[in-house]
């Protein structure tokens, strides 16, 4: 198995690490060509807007696009919006699952908080790390709410092989929910 993330922005080195530590082959993807022989690609937490005008610079978002649609793909924080067809700005979006974003949804980086959730397929809450986060308002046509706070905002969601996360497992301990993105790309889960 051999996991892309997406390295032009953020918190991809700390995907690049849980993967190491889960034994899977990484390749950091910053062309168009580095997604060649991919099994599955992660798009980090970072600045969604940076990510979208770098991904358009080199190339990136027709061919993340094509991927995603025969691929799983996991976004987390900045990597939700990314992945998301609305958030209610203008700003390069892949579009690719029908969910409505609200970025900074938890206030400034000074109101980073860390909370339990429980997260459907998992066997105990997540020690979830929110960071200027995002927070789903709706998941449409398919795409299934999997997490939410203790008072309901959803924060992580899933459309067959793709996969959303408001908060940032990299920065955890937890393993889990890399293990668990590597079952769905070992299903051969895809949209």
């Amino acid at each position: 198995m051999k996991i892309g993330v997406l390295a032009l922005q953020g918190a991809f080195i700390e995907h690049i690490a849980m993967l190491h530590r889960l034994g899977v082959e990484v390749v950091e993807v910053r062309l168009p060509e580095h997604l060649d022989g991919l099994d599955g690609l992660i798009i980090p937490g970072g600045e969604s807007t940076t990510i979208g005008k770098l991904a358009e610079m080199y190339g990136l978002m027709e061919p993340l696009r094509a991927f995603a649609a025969a691929h799983p793909v996991w976004g987390t924080c900045a990597g939700m919006i990314f992945m998301a067809k609305e958030i209610g700005l203008s700003q390069p979006l892949l579009g690719l699952m029908d969910i409505v974003v609200e970025r900074n949804a938890f206030g400034r980086q000074v109101d980073s908080f860390t909370t339990h959730v429980t997260i459907t397929g998992l066997d105990a809450p997540f020690p979830a790390l929110f960071i200027r986060a995002p927070r789903l308002i709706e998941a449409r046509n398919g795409a299934q709410i999997i997490a939410r706070l203790a008072d309901g905002t959803a924060v992580a969601a899933q459309e067959n092989g793709w996969l959303v996360t408001s908060f940032h497992p990299e920065l955890t301990n937890d393993p889990r929910l890399h293990q668990y993105f590597l079952s769905l790309v070992k299903q051969g889960q895809n949209v």
